[in-house]
């Protein structure tokens, strides 16, 4: 068998062990077990179970970051491209719940250096949705009333939620990835409306302070 298929092959069954078992609990042996070679065999290829984890990670990470570009209408207004990438996203997460795991869960709490290898995945979806955000400010009213750090804070929370909301979705039996997506427009792009109005929130305008 060609190396690529069988590093393939490792890749599927230690997502799936990862993803259902949590890091300290997969096992090399049983990695090796759902592939049909020996442990040696898996070792000889990725070196560590770290190693693997890492391959595990940054394939995932690829993987979810090529679907949701994909997904965009280029050229579309820019709501419709945040909402075309949003489904994307919730229907990538969802098919792949054991990767999905991997990349929100795991990497995140496993130590350095699982953390910093799903940051750069975070990164890039961030900086997408920044892109996204400047693009509507300027298609609303031309010189927005938005600095680079409210862009950039408007993206973070975005994405937040976003991510949130995917492991919600994924445990919750019947909402599908275009609900999913409704609920966070819903939510931040009505917000993010009144924004480029010029209409912004203050404690003054409610019933009680922020003490």
């Amino acid at each position: 068998m060609p190396r690529a298929e069988r590093e393939r092959q490792m890749l599927d069954a230690a997502v799936r062990t990862f993803g259902q078992r949590g890091y300290s609990a997969a096992s090399m042996d049983e990695i090796a077990e759902l592939v049909g070679v020996s442990k040696p065999l898996v070792y000889l290829y990725l070196n560590s179970k770290e190693e693997l984890f890492i391959a595990c990670i940054r394939r995932e990470s690829e993987a979810l970051v090529a679907a949701v570009t994909a997904g965009v209408e280029p050229g579309a207004p820019a709501d419709r491209q945040l909402w075309t990438g949003l489904v994307a996203f919730f229907a990538h997460t969802a098919e792949n719940p054991d990767g999905w795991a991997v990349l929100h869960r795991l990497a995140r709490t496993s130590g350095e250096p699982f953390a910093a290898e799903v940051t750069k995945m975070r990164d890039a979806l961030v900086a997408y949705v920044t892109g996204l955000i400047g693009a509507t400010a300027r298609e609303a009213h031309g010189a927005p009333d938005l600095s680079d750090g409210d862009v950039a804070g408007l993206a973070q929370a975005l994405v937040g939620a976003a991510e949130s909301l995917a492991a919600w979705a994924n445990e919750t039996p019947g909402v599908s990835a275009k609900e999913a997506a409704a609920t966070l427009m819903n939510f931040a792009w009505t917000g993010l409306g009144n924004l480029m109005a010029g209409e912004r929130w203050t404690a003054k305008a409610t019933a009680f302070l922020l003490t």
